[in-house]
């Protein structure tokens, strides 16, 4: 399998189908992340083509060290940041977030997970645009610090302290509603 770097270079080699690989892989999870900005999924869709119409008409330096999805996810976040700016939408909505619970069957779990969504959802509403976008792109998008660091515009050391910050405001909000 090609890694992302390869099929974007295969692209501006003349292998026009490497654009639509690329788009397969991260079309999907990228509309979810404008989505989270704009709160408008039709546009979000419109957004992600733009996003990889920007990739695609110019080529972006990519290596192992800048790595496209680091910079799709920038390119996306400022075409959406760009987009509420107009709109003065909210950022992030997770509603459309799934987790796991692992370990339990059944009905049971079915009800245990609802509950914890809804919990996980409500705190994750709570904190700020900032910690919520960095968790949304460390856990969602299982991004590296690295990445999300390119994302935001924040260094490894920021993106863990603010990692670290966002996940005990989530975790007070959480006990402060009975959950360990």
């Amino acid at each position: 399998m090609l890694t992302d770097e390869q099929l974007y270079d295969r692209y501006f080699s003349g292998e026009r189908q490497s654009a639509e690989q690329l788009v397969e892989r991260y079309g999907d999870s990228l509309i979810r992340y404008i989505n989270g900005y704009i709160s408008d999924y039709h546009e979000s869709e419109d957004l992600m083509i733009e996003t990889f119409a920007q990739m695609f008409a110019k080529k972006r330096l990519v290596t192992s060290n800048h790595c496209f999805k680091a910079y799709l996810y920038k390119t996306a976040r400022n075409l959406s940041v760009r987009h509420c700016r107009k709109k003065r939408f909210p950022l992030l909505d997770l509603q459309q977030a799934e987790f796991e619970v692992s370990g339990i069957i059944g009905a049971d779990a079915d009800i245990l997970k609802e509950e914890r969504n809804r919990q996980l959802l409500h705190a994750m509403e709570m904190i700020k645009d900032e910690y919520r976008e960095v968790l949304y792109l460390l856990y969602f998008e299982d991004m590296k610090y690295e990445e999300a660091g390119r994302i935001m515009g924040k260094n490894v050391s920021q993106i863990t302290n603010l990692a670290h910050r966002a996940k005990k405001s989530v975790k007070r909000l959480l006990e402060k509603e009975g959950f360990t």
